[in-house]
């Protein structure tokens, strides 16, 4: 049930601009299926799903998969307007942004995939991210190094 439930959702965040878990859960019912809105909650986390902004200026539901191209093209500028200085020691990566905008630019991150990492974890001014190993960590760093001089 669960798997015909995650296709049906799918179906329905590509067919329809859903903005809401309320309005996710009236397209299911109205499917066919009996489910709660904490069902819902949880599907919404096991698909990994994200909120992008739809072509009317309101967000909507997505796979993130719609538009990866564009993703990344909104990180980069996003990444080479924000980041002050990009730092690591061991196997963790440090990241200064001006005030505001490391959850924005962290964000973004997360959309896209970046082998090596562990995880990020962002607050107002800072990114931290945890690599597997010592190269991952210099490796992102070169790399991050050479987007904040585009």
């Amino acid at each position: 049930m669960k798997t015909r439930r995650h296709a049906k959702i799918l179906e329905l965040i590509k067919e329809h601009d859903i903005e809401t878990q309320d309005e996710l859960l009236r397209y299911l019912r109205e499917s066919g299926f009996d489910v709660t809105q904490a069902t819902v909650s949880r599907d919404i986390k096991e698909l990994r799903l994200i909120k992008t902004l739809s072509r009317t200026g309101k967000y909507k539901y997505a796979t993130g998969n719609e538009n990866a191209g564009d993703m990344s093209s909104k990180f980069y500028t996003l990444f080479a307007d924000s980041v002050l200085s990009v730092e690591y020691a061991m196997n963790m990566v440090v990241i200064k942004c001006m005030i505001g905008m490391a959850q924005a630019v962290c964000a973004s991150m997360d959309a896209m995939y970046w082998q090596g990492f562990v995880g990020t974890l962002a607050g107002e001014d800072t990114i931290f991210i945890v690599c597997r190993s010592e190269s991952a960590a210099a490796e992102a760093h070169e790399t991050f190094s050479k987007l904040m001089n585009r």
